[in-house]
């Protein structure tokens, strides 16, 4: 798969946003280098550092610091094509979340989704966990992502939410009772994770708008669009999910290369033409992984150090600081304190 995928119908929904709030999309546009006919060219895919100054200069155009939800609030279940008609046909929430997991790439990769399970509590967390360095708009992306998600449950239990609690690991905005409302559930900031809790049994209860032929041939055109996509994916994003798939073992460059059909020498070579290694690529899922360990709160230092095949602890505190700056046992605390310091108004 590639990279980084966001279909320009979500650009659109952005432009749109900004005209109904009196701002002007083509300013918004222009500003970051693109022509409004490029919204209208339905293969235009921005990439990363383009999408995030998109998002900064739409911010700073809004002066609406809760324009994340205000974009997750338009996301409806029908602009997510196959992937949002397949969820309408599922036969129970955790069908649909299964067909998230798998699935939610064909539409977007700035975030995946996993659910976890806490089988003492009976409750169930499904987390939202960023799979690029969204930095500066991570606060923005993730809201607007999980809104646009609930959109789709609210879809197939009307009248009746089924999340009775959600979850961000960002500081309380001053916007806090209105994401209650446009959420309507509770939603408490500044906790481990992204995530949604629903209590074990509502997950499994038929949900009465499933059909599951139209669910299965939904899910067909889905597996098809994911393939389609790994076809255009670098190697070393390719390697990557080998990783992240096998992250209980990470694989060798020996085992790699075999389940890439290819020698370990040719694939060392054209991960350099891509500028990386596996040396490197190894260094980075390390760093991702350890980040939602932490972030998580589930795991010792020792056992995440353990579970990323780190044979001695120190050599995997040396590993963070080098990646973070702080040592892994200060990680958490030094994240919010920068948050909060970054939302405290210029003297």
């Amino acid at each position: 798969m590639p990279d980084f995928l966001l279909p320009v119908q979500y650009l659109r929904q952005i432009a749109e946003q900004l005209r109904v709030m009196g701002a002007s999309p083509g300013e918004w546009l222009a500003h970051c280098g693109v022509g409004p006919q490029q919204l209208d060219d339905p293969e235009y895919q921005p990439g990363i550092k383009l999408f995030t100054q998109l998002i900064e200069q739409a911010l700073t155009l809004s002066h609406e610091p809760a324009f994340g939800l205000l974009i997750g609030e338009r996301l409806v279940v029908g602009t997510h094509g196959a992937l949002g008609f397949a969820a309408l046909q599922g036969g129970s929430l955790r069908q649909v979340i299964q067909l998230l997991e798998r699935y939610l790439a064909v539409r977007i990769t700035l975030v995946r989704v996993q659910l976890e399970q806490d089988e003492a509590a009976e409750l169930e967390h499904l987390r939202f966990v960023a799979a690029h360095p969204l930095d500066t708009i991570e606060q923005t992306v993730v809201e607007a992502v999980m809104l646009a998600v609930k959109n789709i449950f609210d879809a197939l239990t009307p009248g009746s939410p089924p999340i009775s609690r959600i979850s961000f690991p960002f500081p309380t905005p001053s916007y806090v009772d209105l994401a209650t409302d446009m959420f309507g559930c509770p939603v408490v900031y500044e906790q481990p994770w992204a995530a949604y809790t629903f209590s074990s049994s509502i997950l499994d209860t038929p949900l009465r708008t499933a059909d599951p032929e139209a669910f299965r041939e939904a899910e067909l055109i889905c597996q098809r669009e994911l393939k389609k996509l790994g076809e255009k994916s670098s190697l070393a994003n390719r390697v990557r999910r080998l990783m992240l798939e096998r992250q209980s073992s990470f694989p060798t460059l020996i085992a790699t290369a075999r389940l890439l059909y290819m020698t370990p020498r040719t694939l060392h070579r054209h991960l350099l033409v891509e500028g990386t290694s596996f040396k490197q690529l190894l260094r980075e899922v390390r760093h991702s992984l350890a980040i939602e360990h932490l972030k998580s709160g589930r795991l010792s230092v020792e056992e995440i150090a353990r579970a990323l095949g780190y044979s001695d602890v120190a050599n995997f505190r040396r590993a963070f600081r080098d990646w973070e700056g702080v040592p892994p046992s200060e990680y958490i605390g030094s994240r919010v304190s920068g948050h909060k310091a970054k939302q405290q108004p210029s003297a």
